[in-house]
């Protein structure tokens, strides 16, 4: 569970009591610490433990200093013209009914993730809406999330339904698959026996080489195009991955005509992007490496869309696509706020978005220095009031177009992303885990008391802790244990994520 909801609980106890918890935390060397854990672990052997514990736990028995990053997987993208089959071919390879799958095209509208395997090879397989170059309103939106799913992906399945042929719109996709210069396959679909194998070489003609004939709906020649697929995918994402050593990726978010690319330009020292009191003048991400108070970031400007007459309808879903594609290439996000204006449910989704992104979030309150007193005094009630849930994160004032307080983000960035890597050891979490239950435990819930055996930090980026209990912990309790870590460890600028482990005892033997 993450943090996107305000902490709703009756777990609120004395300040001098959690002065009390950090001072004997404190007081904890490591050792002891290591000592508690490992009694703790070797009490899960009498717990019905699943295999993949084993590897959530694993980095409790092999020396903590520093977390090791699994390979960000390869990314597949499945696109093409609505109705061709995409989403039966996405089933047929994930070997289950994920994706939505009916008879009619457009039944696909967003771009979605499953994670595969084939021979010991994963992979990650994006679900695409149909791609159509003369489309409008949502189907235009659609048609642009395909877009992004190719920017994203590492190889691409471009499917074209063989008892149609190849059409103009087919032709018109080609040409954007070329531009990509990823590596694509030619897809024929809908090819259910031998008999049709003819008719599906006429699909030489667009220029991708020869076509796969499979049929998704049956599983014909699925598993040669599978075994084809995993010797061109490389064995980590060169689109997924995050860049280390290099300068962090700083996505802008923010809603249209906030300043996002006004700010870029400033940090910039020139005009990189254009920027026009009409909202939405940016259609697509600009990463620009710029330089603030003498350190180097990659910057992400995410301003949205230029707003076209023939496709106005679907230009503010368009626009949180490309913010997702920005997100998902960023390391931490930067939401500008409009401090002239009330803060809106547009601003909190794009919030929230972050948060749902596990990313680290700065807040960035632009136009400071158009704020008057009378308005200064409303801002701060909407930011107590609408900003709650996230009044961890690092707060900027600044004025993005003269350029007040620029280098004010550099502290706010360096503090949210070392809290985004900030790793605790599994003896000192557990030894955290012990006092606060011993001060505050889980009330008790249908005459039972679920307990909390072994808890450790499963990864970072975000830090994300997983609890093995011997019953359900409420939704609150787990609120109140990342509030106890914030207050003890700070954790400032980054969410947290706390899952849960239910675990049985085993059965004793006779």
């Amino acid at each position: 569970m993450s943090e996107n909801s305000p902490p709703e609980d009756d777990f609120t106890d004395p300040q001098e009591v959690d002065a009390g918890l950090i001072e004997r935390l404190q007081s904890l060397d490591d050792e002891e610490s290591e000592r508690r854990a490992l009694a703790l672990r070797q009490g899960l052997d009498d717990y019905e433990l699943e295999d993949d514990d084993a590897d959530v736990i694993a980095g409790h028995l092999e020396g903590e200093t520093e977390l090791v990053y699994r390979k960000a997987l390869p990314v597949l993208a499945i696109v093409g013209r609505p109705n061709v089959g995409k989403s039966a071919l996405v089933n047929r390879i994930l070997g289950r009914r994920e994706a939505v799958v009916q008879d009619m095209p457009g039944v696909t509208r967003d771009r979605v993730s499953y994670r595969s395997l084939w021979n010991t090879t994963a992979f990650t397989v994006v679900d695409t809406g149909g791609w159509e170059p003369d489309a409008k309103g949502i189907a235009k939106s659609v048609a642009m999330q395909a877009e992004v799913a190719i920017d994203l992906a590492d190889a691409i399945l471009f499917v074209v339904d063989a008892t149609v042929g190849g059409t103009a719109a087919d032709e018109h996709v080609v040409k954007l698959l070329r531009q990509s210069a990823k590596p694509v396959i030619l897809i024929a679909n809908k090819v259910d026996d031998a008999r049709q194998d003819a008719a599906a070489s006429v699909l030489w003609n667009l220029g991708l080489g020869e076509p796969w004939t499979v049929s998704a709906l049956h599983g014909r020649g699925v598993a040669d195009l599978l075994d084809h697929v995993i010797t061109i995918l490389p064995k980590e994402s060169a689109v997924a991955k995050a860049e280390i050593g290099g300068p962090r990726r700083v996505a802008l978010l923010g809603r249209p005509n906030v300043g996002k690319s006004s700010l870029l330009n400033k940090a910039a020292g020139e005009e990189r992007v254009v920027v026009n009191e009409l909202a939405g003048t940016t259609r697509d991400p600009v990463d620009e490496l710029v330089d603030i108070a003498g350190k180097t970031w990659r910057f992400v400007d995410t301003a949205g869309i230029r707003r076209r007459v023939h496709m106005a309808q679907g230009a503010d879903f368009y626009a949180s696509l490309r913010t997702t594609a920005a997100l998902e290439k960023a390391e931490v996000a930067v939401v500008l706020l409009d401090v002239t204006e009330p803060i809106s449910d547009q601003d909190i989704r794009i919030i929230d978005l972050v948060l749902e992104s596990g990313r680290a979030l700065v807040l960035a309150f632009n136009k400071w220095d158009l704020l008057d007193d009378d308005r200064r005094r409303y801002l701060e009630k909407e930011i107590e009031k609408d900003l709650a849930h996230v009044a961890w994160a690092p707060r900027v004032n600044i004025s993005a177009t003269t350029g007040r307080h620029l280098e004010k983000l550099v502290p706010a960035l360096e503090l949210a992303l070392a809290s985004w890597d900030q790793r605790i050891p599994t003896g000192k979490f557990n030894a955290f885990l012990a006092e606060l239950v011993a001060a505050h435990p889980h009330p008790v819930r249908g005459g039972k008391q679920p307990r909390i055996l072994f808890g450790t930090q499963a990864s970072t980026r975000p830090p994300t802790f997983v609890l093995f209990t011997s019953g359900f912990l409420d939704p609150q309790y787990r609120r109140f244990i990342q509030r106890r870590l914030r207050e003890i460890y700070g954790f400032l600028g980054t969410p947290i994520v706390t899952n849960m482990r239910v675990r049985e005892k085993r059965a004793r033997k006779k």
